[in-house]
């Protein structure tokens, strides 16, 4: 073999493998979970007011420690008076219901640089935080208020490769909001009704708890004039 081949040689291994590894930063994923809510109807988490969700994702992985992620999720979200303790609650006996659809920009930071090689064990717990915009669709609305809002979400999960290229992701996040109209119970009421609508001062939120198969892509892409047939 000349110089010139040799050096192609070599130089064709390097793009391949840098080809390789460049597809192998991204992956899909889908999955189900549960929405819950926290407000008014349910000053504390309640997993009896869990309500079914969907979601899907792209992700790129940066670094084995670091991964960014955009997805959308929607779902149901509502509670009822009657499940909470608090006799308040119980005295409105009360109910909400709202379809939510939502989009996020996540950043994720893996703790034990999720890698995805042949030879590593591939699972990690990681911590998950960004921006999101989301658009409720409550069945009654009595105020005047904005539907689609920004919103910050955050949490924790765990990432298992259990065959290659597929894994599994269980995650725990939570919503913060920026409205208490959520639940349609805000502080735009007549004074004398606050007691009845719960505590005007704290904002609502929601939770998302996901189970999701992911895909990463480990094929080599080939550079042009080159096949793998």
């Amino acid at each position: 073999m000349d110089s010139k081949l040799h050096t192609y040689f070599i130089g064709f291994l390097l793009g391949a493998f840098s080809l390789q590894a460049a597809a192998q930063r991204w992956n899909i994923g889908a999955g189900l979970g549960g929405f819950n809510y926290k407000g008014e109807y349910a000053p504390f988490f309640n997993p009896k007011n869990y309500l079914p969700g969907g979601h899907a994702f792209v992700r790129y992985n940066m670094s084995p420690a670091v991964s960014l992620r955009l997805g959308g999720n929607m779902g149901i979200i509502g509670a009822k008076d009657s499940r909470s303790s608090d006799p308040f609650n119980q005295a409105r006996n009360g109910s909400f219901r709202s379809r939510v659809t939502e989009g996020d920009l996540i950043l994720e930071y893996n703790f034990l640089n999720y890698s995805q090689r042949r030879k590593d064990v591939n699972w990690t717990p990681y911590l998950m935080g960004g921006l999101g915009f989301y658009k409720f669709k409550p069945r009654t609305k009595t105020a005047d208020y904005k539907t689609t809002q920004m919103n910050i979400p955050f949490g924790a999960g765990v990432k298992w490769e259990f065959k290659r290229p597929w894994s599994l992701e269980f995650e725990f996040g939570t919503r913060v909001l920026f409205t208490d109209y959520l639940d349609d119970l805000g502080d735009n009421v007549p004074l004398g009704q606050k007691l009845q609508l719960g505590n005007p001062t704290t904002r609502d939120k929601y939770y998302y708890t996901s189970i999701t198969l992911s895909y990463t892509f480990y094929s080599i892409i080939c550079p042009p004039g080159f096949s793998t047939d």
